[in-house]
């Protein structure tokens, strides 16, 4: 089984602009051979696919895509997005609401945001021949947007509180448990943290064992705007920012916020067997396969994930960064 995975999503401002006129499938590039071959493709989708709604006070950027661009979505075969981040309620409940009804009218599953607390905390299961394949998304960003017993939000969890026994922190490992229990590979999907920097936060490093300890087969984070490195734990991969993977944003010559990957998961049952990392750039409102820097992104991969105990190797002919997860091969234990 092949599971594509993909760090942050923002198709509206320029994107949008773009996509008015291009065919749905432009922000994707070249990279489409790539997610469509694969068993399932996973988002983050950092904006709010609707037609209405009025941009909410207090916020310096607002992110709308149109609705008809989930059909952007559809077309890179993406199956599964992630809602629990910051700018899916840029335009108030009624966009959000609209934006849910368009993801399941057209069978794209979601998780990390909802009519509720319930429903933002629900897993997004998919089944692959025998194997479920589940999806749990949140969020540490807009405490402010968090969802209640009677209220639509997002998924909200104060990663900085792992250690001090937050409710709900505690409930998310419990969730954690409950769905492993009837998935056999479990994904989580994290939004977390503020921008910039390779640095890993503590914070981040002790919620993410806690949840290969609790059940997850993966830990996918994303939130920094910059990719960081990836580590093996448990003979599990948990990647600790994925980047942006397509958006309008003015790029910082340091910290390369247009470069990212297509982290592709192979699996061997239901066991994560390995990961293949596929550089990415952006350009043009546009994701594509990474060229000629290709070598320069994978190799600062390499570098940030040494530093985390993890071995790697750099398949020239294929253009792919590929880390091992297999007993045997784990960095830390």
């Amino acid at each position: 089984m092949q599971i594509a995975l993909l760090g942050d999503v923002m198709l509206g401002r320029l994107v949008n602009d773009e996509l008015k006129t291009a065919d749905p499938a432009y922000p994707w590039g070249d990279t489409l051979p790539i997610l469509r071959q694969a068993d399932i493709t996973f988002a983050n989708l950092e904006c709010v696919l609707a037609d209405d709604g009025k941009p909410v006070a207090h916020k310096v950027y607002h992110f709308r895509s149109d609705a008809k661009n989930v059909e952007s979505l559809r077309s890179a075969a993406i199956d599964v997005v992630g809602l629990a981040n910051n700018h899916v309620l840029d335009f108030g409940v009624e966009a959000l609401r609209e934006m849910l009804v368009t993801l399941d009218d057209h069978g794209i599953l979601r998780a990390g945001a909802g009519t509720d607390l319930e429903a933002a905390r629900r897993p997004a299961v998919r089944r692959v021949g025998p194997n479920a394949v589940g999806f749990i998304a949140f969020t540490d960003n807009q405490p402010d947007w968090e969802a209640t017993g009677r209220a639509p939000g997002i998924h909200y969890v104060p990663v900085d509180h792992v250690d001090a026994g937050d409710r709900r922190v505690t409930d998310l490992l419990e969730l954690v448990g409950r769905t492993k229990g009837r998935v056999q590979l479990l994904i989580m999907s994290a939004h977390w943290g503020g921008n910039w920097g390779s640095d890993v936060p503590p914070a981040h490093r002790s919620l993410a064992r806690a949840l290969i300890e609790a059940g997850a087969d993966v830990v996918f984070g994303h939130s920094a705007h910059i990719f960081r490195g990836v580590e093996i734990y448990r003979n599990r991969p948990i990647v600790y920012s994925a980047g942006d993977f397509v958006d309008d944003y003015a790029v910082d010559p340091v910290e390369r916020n247009d470069q990212s990957f297509v982290f592709l998961l192979e699996t061997s049952g239901s066991a994560p067997s390995k990961l293949r990392l596929h550089p990415t750039e952006i350009a043009r409102f546009q994701t594509r396969l990474a060229r000629r820097s290709a070598g320069e992104i994978a190799g600062r991969m390499q570098r940030l994930s040494t530093q985390l105990g993890t071995r790697s190797s750099w398949i020239e002919g294929d253009s792919v960064l590929e880390i091992p997860t297999g007993p045997g091969l784990t960095s830390t234990d």
